[in-house]
């Protein structure tokens, strides 16, 4: 009997996934110069990633694949822009790479041991693990965070071109960037207890590791 070999490559939500890429690239080259379509580029790519998750729950197409390629196109998408108000804001560079240097490091061991635990998704969280996980991983938490944290610096690099609409004398833009400015910062330190608590079950994985290699060691020399 012949059974039919699916092609996660092709599951709907890494199709998304790859859109994602596609537009986070344009806006990239555009960054520096076209805020217009960079700006676009860049949002419809965020929108994006509230759908593709959706979409692997609708499907039942959940994978290790998606979820790093989900994790990886986050990362990349937000250290890029990070880049970019590093140079418009030179001032600021220390700051800029410290929050890039925190992003890609916490979440990457974070889904990195996700995985080693045989976790299809970073977003689910054993009940045992930390209170703050637990709640942040929550769909309306997680979305204020992500959102929050995208609108903080979304804001700051339209500033560079155009303070936008101005409501009772005041730049729409900057009142945003002042607004989110406490959910950006409350997100990276939810990045640095992503690290801790990847470092401790990490930490487990290791110990087990080694208790099981005894173990076979000890058998092996009773036979």
């Amino acid at each position: 009997m012949v059974t039919e070999t699916e092609n996660i490559f092709l599951f709907v939500p890494n199709l998304i996934g790859y859109a994602r890429i596609i537009l986070a690239v344009i806006s990239f080259w555009f960054m520096p110069t076209n805020y217009i379509i960079a700006g676009w580029s860049y949002i419809i790519s965020v929108f994006l990633d509230c759908l593709d998750g959706h979409a692997a729950r609708h499907f039942n197409q959940c994978t290790k694949f998606g979820a790093v390629l989900d994790q990886l196109t986050d990362r990349c998408g937000t250290m890029c822009l990070l880049v970019t108000l590093s140079y418009f804001y030179p001032k600021y560079m220390f700051l800029f790479q410290l929050s890039m240097a925190i992003d890609v490091s916490c979440h990457w061991i974070y889904t990195h041991t996700s995985l080693l635990q045989g976790k299809t998704s970073h977003k689910f969280v054993d009940a045992n693990e930390s209170v703050i996980m637990r709640l942040y991983y929550t769909k309306k938490v997680l979305f204020t965070m992500c959102v929050g944290n995208e609108l903080f610096y979304a804001a700051l690099y339209l500033l560079y071109f155009t303070p936008g609409p101005i409501i009772l004398g005041f730049s729409s833009f900057k009142l945003i960037a002042i607004v989110s400015a406490p959910i950006a910062i409350a997100k990276t330190l939810i990045s640095l207890v992503h690290c801790r608590v990847a470092c401790q079950n990490l930490g487990i994985i290791d110990t087990n590791e080694r208790i099981e290699l005894r173990q076979k060691e000890m058998a092996k020399k009773a036979e």
